[in-house]
């Protein structure tokens, strides 16, 4: 009796309801939002839903477990079916109309492999296939993105009830406590978080996306809801202290995580720590605690419609320039951010409540599977429909089997300025235009340190006598198709010599990707210089995107080098800049491809840093190719020309119509050759 009345108020402490846990569900989605849209650069929120998610569902089945000695599988997915099906269903249905009325046609078939994918718990594992960089910003992001993180929580809720269930048992059987399952839940924390670390730097999608390198934040909500009792009889005064600290290691930890911290890795630890310490204080109920600030109404809205509030933001904002035709602006952030704020409401009172809340549902669980699993099978089935339709394509322009003429000479380019509506031929190409791009020459990605000279980097006439180089970067690669053509008419070996983002000219780059010096670039740009002398080549043609880092004299220590190998200089000068994806543009402007044209001046890089060029080009004895007039004429750069499509994309030319100016460059090359 005396230990009753002793351990009876701290075995209160236990409360079934959590207000900083409802609170901490709304930190972590503001974390996400914020970081998504842009208004504040802060990580982890996700990592803080995670441990939420294994407290949560630890809790239940744990309970359930100790008080029956077993767990309703039935009720358990009916619970998490009733909760995240309808929501999940409505939204990929939802996002699929957008894209379909508002997004590039080319995209709509991704975006709904995408959303099948997303349907059924997979997401995350079709962003591991394919590679995807999540912090990538180069208007490629899937709309269905951000359902890479449910996918994991939907694998973790059909596994975590068996794996609790036989460990359990076991447990039960061999200690006659729970020994083996703290045990179990350990080895998945750290098995989990070593692959996190070794497969981030290895396999940095893999990592992120991958659930065996997730699960250790899910596992860690689990064993802090195994360990509850026992955190509830903690000092009162040490658990708002541990509470405080959490909440401030989450954020300010998360708050130290850039775009360039190798995620998840150790880095993701702060704010899952943070969160581990902000559950396990609120599990003795302190008063003055975290929850101080994290309940209050706002707070609790805000948990309540969260699941909302995260899937209605991406979509919204991969699709808000497509929605109001123009990039995104920063009151656009508060826009998207407010929006999907209102929607998640919306969808929490009139459809999330519904099925929660529902008496029938409730009382029998395998209705609520079937209302759940029929919602799912629904956004499936119209996500597998949605793939077979033809592409939004405007009927005007009606595919035909004609042939693109490209370039011929500059009527045909005066003559694309004034055309406004996609030709048949075009339209037929369009579809493809994405992937019309060089299949002749080698380009080196960007962590590539040193020049290797390999077959596929050799075109043309592999056996000729002569031998041209073309070096540069990216768009020096794009002319693969056109050098290839050259070096058979001209029965000479063409070697391509190209690394992405790295120019041949001797200057400090600052690469985007990296957001730092591409030392990368320097070392395999005296590598290239070395190979190039090595190969002792009567031609090498110097083209490469103009950038604001050039400098003179990087120019003349580059022109020097490529002067003293003793070959003919040729310097081509840089394509247009066409400023957005041209076959997206040209996609959704059927009827009036001119708005897909850029002005002249707006599409030509830094001329003065071009011109600079140029000059000491000349001054080694280049002879310069000027490619404008074959781009560009009245003031404007079209983006079809003589039906063919010039861009894949919104910087590259594409291999048709570099084929087609084979005519303009050749004359120059034979020439140089016959010195």
């Amino acid at each position: 009796m005396t230990h009753h009345r002793a351990t009876a108020p701290r075995a209160d402490r236990l409360r079934k309801y959590r207000p900083d846990i409802q609170g901490l569900r709304a930190v972590a989605i503001m974390m996400v939002v914020s970081m998504h849209v842009g208004v504040l650069d802060i990580h982890g929120g996700v990592d803080v839903s995670f441990v939420l998610s294994g407290f949560l569902i630890g809790s239940q089945l744990l309970a359930e477990i100790e008080k029956t000695g077993r767990v309703s599988l039935s009720k358990f997915w009916a619970r998490r079916m009733r909760r995240l099906a309808p929501g999940t269903a409505l939204v990929i249905v939802a996002t699929a109309v957008l894209s379909w009325v508002y997004a590039s046609p080319l995209r709509f078939r991704d975006h709904m492999t995408d959303g099948l994918s997303s349907a059924l718990s997979f997401m995350n594992w079709r962003l591991v296939e394919t590679g995807t960089d999540y912090f990538a910003n180069d208007g490629t992001q899937s709309p269905y993105q951000h359902f890479w993180s449910l996918g994991i929580e939907e694998q973790f809720y059909v596994a975590a009830p068996l794996a609790l269930i036989a460990t359990a048992w076991l447990s039960r059987s061999l200690f006659r406590n729970r020994a083996l399952v703290a045990l179990f839940l350990l080895a998945v924390v750290g098995g989990s978080l070593y692959l996190s670390v070794t497969q981030t730097a290895s396999n940095q999608p893999l990592a992120y996306f991958g659930t065996q390198a997730r699960i250790w934040e899910l596992a860690s909500g689990i064993l802090l809801a195994l360990a509850a009792p026992f955190l509830s009889r903690m000092n009162l005064a040490l658990a708002a202290v541990l509470s405080w600290a959490g909440l401030a290691t989450a954020i300010g930890t998360a708050l130290l995580i850039t775009k360039e911290t190798p995620l998840p890795g150790y880095a993701v630890g702060g704010p899952v720590l943070g969160a581990v310490m902000v559950i396990a204080g609120g599990c003795a109920a302190p008063r003055y605690g975290a929850e101080v600030i994290l309940i209050n109404p706002v707070t609790d809205f805000i948990g309540n419609v969260s699941f909302g509030w995260y899937l209605w933001h991406w979509p919204l904002l991969i699709l808000w320039p497509d929605i109001t035709g123009h990039e995104l602006a920063y009151s656009d952030r508060y826009r998207v951010a407010s929006l999907s704020l209102i929607l998640a409401a919306v969808m929490y009172y009139s459809v999330e409540l519904r099925f929660r809340n529902n008496k029938q549902l409730v009382a029998k669980p395998w209705k609520g599977i079937f209302a759940g699993g029929t919602a799912t099978a629904g956004a499936a089935a119209a996500m597998a429909v949605a793939l077979v339709v033809p592409l939004n394509i405007s009927a005007s322009a009606v595919a035909s089997n004609g042939t693109a003429a490209g370039y011929r000479g500059a009527d045909s380019v005066r003559s694309a300025v004034l055309q406004k509506q996609l030709s048949g031929v075009a339209a037929g190409a369009l579809p493809n235009s994405p992937e019309d791009r060089t299949h002749f020459g080698c380009i080196d990605n960007t962590d590539v340190k040193t020049f290797v000279m390999r077959d596929n980097c050799v075109v043309g006439d592999r056996q000729g006598k002569s031998t041209i180089v073309v070096m540069g970067d990216s768009h020096a690669w794009q002319w693969g198709d056109a050098f290839h053509e050259i070096g058979r008419s001209l029965h000479a070996r063409v070697v391509t010599v190209a690394k992405g983002g790295c120019s041949p000219e001797v200057y400090a780059i600052k690469n985007p990707e990296l957001d730092r010096e591409y030392s990368e670039c320097d070392s395999w740009r005296q590598s290239a210089f070395e190979e190039i002398d090595k190969l002792r080549p009567d031609v090498v043609v110097i083209t490469n995107r103009s950038r604001q880092e050039a400098t003179e004299d990087g120019a003349e220590e580059a022109f020097q080098a490529l002067e003293d190998s003793g070959a003919a200089l040729i310097y081509m000068t840089d394509t247009p800049q066409p400023g957005k994806n041209v076959p997206d543009c040209l996609a959704t402007h059927t009827r009036d491809i001119s708005a897909c044209n850029p002005e002249q001046q707006a599409a030509i890089e830094f001329p003065d840093f071009r011109a600079m060029e140029q000059k000491v080009a000349v001054r080694h004895g280049a002879v310069v190719i000027d490619v404008l007039p074959a781009f560009c004429a009245n003031g404007v750069c079209p983006t079809v020309i003589s039906d063919q499509i010039v861009y894949f994309d919104s910087s590259h030319i594409t291999a048709g119509y570099a084929k087609s100016l084979v005519p303009f460059i050749q004359p120059t090359l034979k020439k140089a050759l016959a010195h």
